[in-house]
């Protein structure tokens, strides 16, 4: 059957709020040399995307001017160069931008076979989230078995995933949430301590788990207003791994903590980074943990799903402060 010559995408009229999300028709992508057009069943709704929706967070250089990082669906042209996929397949991908559509194209190395026994939603919700945490968590992190490791916002998508994922290699999982049943979310998802950041001081409950010692990795989305907290709640030659400022991108730090206590403050963000290092992600994702998703031992948590068209709700859901794991649209 040919492929139309449009599709419904979800445009940003202008810098704002979820309502600036505009479903609009335009002209089908073409996939270039080792690319794969996917028509998408589902989409993952991420911060990334509502940072670009205000105006904060612009495409790389060739990727698309419509928001969308990660989708699932099947494979219905391919480019020249491509060896790895063919007509049909069914993917999950990570994209540099463009998801937000009925039809993206991402380059052939930057997508991996749907798990065995999942649905399109849950398979939406993977590329974005866990490529995230793999680098950040045990590439550049280095989190190690009996380490002991701390991840702020232990209900987002990269909380839950990064519970699950630390807890299956070993470590001892610390986190913080909201509220009191956030935090038992986080302990059902293998976290050994949960911290309500309302009502508790996480520095103080991290000392006192860790008798004094505090822990060895700290992944933090708050940025700022954290930091010389974190510092404190690190035990002597940990590590700092920063993956957004939701809190402000400045702080003031004592150096001489960091330089007597061996500390280590390190820093990513995934859309930048080359089609190789993305590849390279993939690659180790596929060898190391798409085994345990085919197993069911890990998994997506979903919150909800939207239609593509309703693009401005899921945004509204996305900045609740009530939701629990992945916002998936389906097309």
């Amino acid at each position: 059957m040919p492929l139309p010559s449009e599709m419904t995408a979800i445009e940003i009229k202008s810098p704002g709020g979820p309502e600036v999300l505009t479903p609009v028709r335009r002209p089908l992508p073409e996939p270039g040399h080792g690319q794969i057009l996917v028509q998408l069943a589902a989409v993952g709704v991420n911060r990334p995307d509502a940072l670009q929706r205000q105006g904060n967070y612009a495409p790389p250089p060739g990727a698309s001017d419509l928001p969308g990082l990660e989708g699932a669906g099947t494979v219905v042209a391919t480019g020249p160069g491509v060896t790895r996929w063919a007509q049909g397949d069914n993917v999950t991908a990570l994209f540099p931008g463009g998801s937000y559509a009925e039809y993206a194209i991402c380059d052939q190395d930057h997508a991996l076979s749907i798990p065995a026994g999942m649905d399109m939603i849950q398979a939406a919700a993977l590329c974005e989230t866990y490529f995230t945490v793999w680098v950040n968590v045990f590439m550049r992190g280095g989190l190690k078995a009996g380490e002991r490791f701390l991840v702020h916002g232990g209900t987002s998508g990269i909380g839950t995933t990064a519970i699950q994922l630390a807890k299956h290699f070993g470590a001892r999982v610390f986190t913080t949430a909201g509220s009191d049943s956030k935090c038992q979310t986080c302990r059902d998802l293998g976290a050994e301590v949960a911290i309500n950041y309302k009502t508790q001081d996480f520095v103080a409950e991290v000392k006192a788990a860790t008798d004094g010692a505090g822990v060895d990795l700290i992944l933090c989305m708050v940025g700022g207003g954290y930091a010389a907290r974190n510092l404190t709640a690190l035990a002597d030659d940990g590590r700092l791994a920063l993956l957004a400022m939701l809190g402000g991108p400045k702080a003031e730090l004592n150096l001489a903590q960091v330089m007597v206590r061996r500390l280590q403050i390190t820093g990513s963000t995934l859309r930048p980074r080359s089609d190789a290092d993305k590849a390279g992600i993939a690659a180790e994702l596929r060898e190391q943990v798409w085994p345990l998703l085919e197993a069911g031992v890990i998994g997506p948590v979903i919150d909800s799903t939207f239609k593509l068209v309703d693009a401005a709700d899921a945004h509204r859901r996305l900045e609740e402060p009530g939701h629990i794991g992945k916002i998936v649209m389906t097309a």
